[in-house]
């Protein structure tokens, strides 16, 4: 029988028991509260971050048209055989799902009689990180492909079509190194967001394409999608829309330019044809040239290489990047410089020799008979060297740079492409620097001719070439229409640009360039020859320069041929056949009448 004192002892023990019961309830029921009602939008936003997969998707790329409207740049649809890897998905290990989408694509490789081009370790890298999007196993295939897959798509769970757009160049090689091509990469992130996986996007690597990428590409948009603990797709979220790149109008005119590629189809040169009135590039080739249509959606690594290994250099730009001595067509920069500088006057006669001698020097005329007492409008006519060695030394060379500072030289034109090369204006300074020697006065009697020390671009010919058109007045290049304009006015007397310019008309008519002469055309020109020592082999580049019609012009060109044999025998009749689809050509007087035959041809 308990007593009284451990009857008491039991009651405080159930007491305190009870009490630390209802301690711990209340706890509980605490926390629970606080995980259900208070923290609960917060788990909830965790859980969310965990499930739900943000993808970006790309706006589709603006296209690109020439100054009438023809289209040069568009996109096509892109058909891919996808396999969507959350429908063939195996339980247990990632692997078993690994094995058995390959083993899908190898049946499917066979029934539609195509070799596997995906490979094992790209299925596993796609399962393993990005399984709720689309596998392409192939991309870009072709109608009969896709007929052969819509008879059999009944057997092949989880395989469907998947359309991308991808970039056309509907004119094929036409403009190629105007335009460049595009890459796919991924694309930027959208401001603000965590972004688990991106479509690749189209972008700009060359030309026009890059120039203009920003513009082109659009805003990229984007959707939700809900997975579960294992990565596979549950549904999906549309979320900010993509939008479109703008349209590009370019100032080229696709009817030119297909005539100065043709025009140089199978050699190794450049030209350029500008409005000298505002700058606008209505054409501009480079040759050999690539098709950007091998670019999409892909390139193969053969072709890559092939195209980088060529020694003709398809992809490099010579009208752009290419630098070469100007030969002859340099001469009226010199002729100028004489002539503001009061070096000469227009009627000083100089005794042409056939050789023009400085001290040790000697520099040969074309004209190894001499072309006796010559003053500046026949001397730029039959390109006498000897009077522009002579006038060159007597105006000194910081006269010549400065007039050939001003027209751009040494300097990028500031056009809208990328990978400008600046040529080179050298200086006694630079030639201290870079070749340790001090300024000769031969090194200005060879840069008087357009020769030595000098390296101009085709494409900053035609630009000088387009200054002396437009009387004095130089308009920065460019090839989008929407681009600024730029004018500048060289300053030039009148008198003086007047005696250049007629001396550039006689060229044509009379001169080294009349193989450019256009029934019914007044047409200006300069020819130009410019010898170089490759590897101990002599080597020569030839240029025409010209402009059209001669008192209102509207059109001026640079040429370049490389390894030619002169600028008046090879580049001459490219010009004129240029000329001739753009203003056309008057019948002859006498229709019935043969033909004359074109006299020959010397000098540069």
């Amino acid at each position: 029988m308990e007593s009284g004192g451990q009857k008491q002892t039991s009651s405080w023990r159930i007491a305190l028991l009870a009490l630390v019961f209802a301690a711990g309830v209340a706890v509980l029921g605490s926390g629970l509260y606080r995980v259900q009602v208070v923290q609960n939008p917060s788990f909830s936003r965790d859980q969310l971050r965990q499930s739900v997969r943000r993808v970006q998707e790309p706006g589709l790329r603006g296209r690109i048209f020439d100054r009438n409207g023809i289209c040069l740049a568009e996109n096509r649809a892109s058909y891919c055989i996808a396999f969507y890897v959350e429908e063939l998905r195996k339980r247990g290990p990632w692997i078993r799902t690994i094995d058995a989408v390959n083993t899908e694509i190898d049946r499917l490789a066979a029934v539609l009689g195509v070799p596997r081009v995906i490979s094992v370790a790209a299925v596993s890298n796609h399962v393993i990180n990005s399984r709720y999007m689309p596998l392409l196993a192939w991309r870009d295939v072709g109608q009969e492909i896709l007929a052969r897959w819509a008879e059999t798509q009944e057997v092949f769970p989880g395989v469907d079509v998947y359309v991308q757009p991808e970039r056309s160049y509907p004119q094929g090689a036409l403009a190629a190194h105007v335009l460049g091509y595009v890459k796919r990469d991924m694309p930027l992130p959208l401001p603000g967001e965590r972004v688990h996986f991106f479509l690749p996007e189209m972008f700009g690597a060359n030309g026009v394409e890059r120039q203009y990428n920003a513009l082109l590409t659009g805003r990229s948009g984007g959707k939700l999608i809900r997975v579960d603990a294992r990565g596979y797709k549950h549904a999906v979220y549309q979320g900010e829309e993509a939008v479109a790149g703008q349209d590009l109008h370019l100032t080229l005119d696709v009817r030119i330019q297909r005539t100065l590629e043709q025009a140089l189809r199978g050699l190794r040169g450049a030209g350029v044809v500008l409005d000298p009135r505002n700058g606008e590039v209505l054409a501009m080739a480079s040759a050999p040239a690539y098709d950007a249509n091998a670019f999409a959606p892909y390139i193969s690594t053969g072709l890559w290489r092939s195209l980088n290994t060529d020694p003709h250099l398809p992809l490099f730009n010579r009208a752009l990047q290419g630098g070469y001595a100007p030969g002859s067509t340099f001469k009226p920069v010199t002729a100028i410089a004489a002539l503001i500088h009061g070096a000469v006057e227009p009627e000083t006669l100089h005794t042409c020799t056939g050789v023009f001698e400085l001290g040790t020097m000697r520099l040969h005329c074309w004209n190894t008979y001499g072309h006796g007492a010559i003053a500046l409008r026949k001397a730029i006519e039959q390109s006498c060297n000897s009077y522009f060695c002579h006038i060159g030394y007597t105006v000194g060379y910081e006269a010549i740079r400065t007039e050939a500072a001003k027209l751009g030289l040494g300097q990028p034109t500031g056009i809208d492409l990328p990978s400008e090369n600046r040529g080179l204006l050298p200086t006694d300074e630079w030639k201290r620097k870079q070749l340790k020697d001090r300024w000769r006065p031969g090194d200005t009697c060879h840069i008087a001719i357009g020769q030595g020390l000098l390296i101009t671009t085709p494409l900053q010919m035609a630009l000088l070439t387009a200054t002396f058109a437009n009387y004095g007045k130089l308009c920065r290049p460019h090839v989008a229409r929407h681009a600024p304009e730029s004018v500048r006015d060289m300053g030039w007397p009148a008198d003086a640009l007047k005696w250049v310019r007629t001396g550039m008309r006689d060229v044509a008519e009379l001169g080294t360039g009349r193989r450019v002469r256009v029934r019914g055309l007044e047409v200006a020109a300069k020819t130009g020859t410019a010898e170089f020592d490759a590897g101990g082999v002599r080597r020569k580049n030839t240029w025409v320069t010209a402009f059209a019609p001669f008192e209102q012009p509207t059109v001026a060109m640079a040429v370049m041929v490389e390894d030619g044999e002169s600028g008046g025998l090879t580049v001459a009749p490219i010009v004129r056949e240029v000329l001739v689809s753009i203003f056309g050509e008057a019948p002859p007087e006498d229709a019935a009448a043969e033909p004359a035959a074109m006299p020959d041809v010397r000098g540069d």
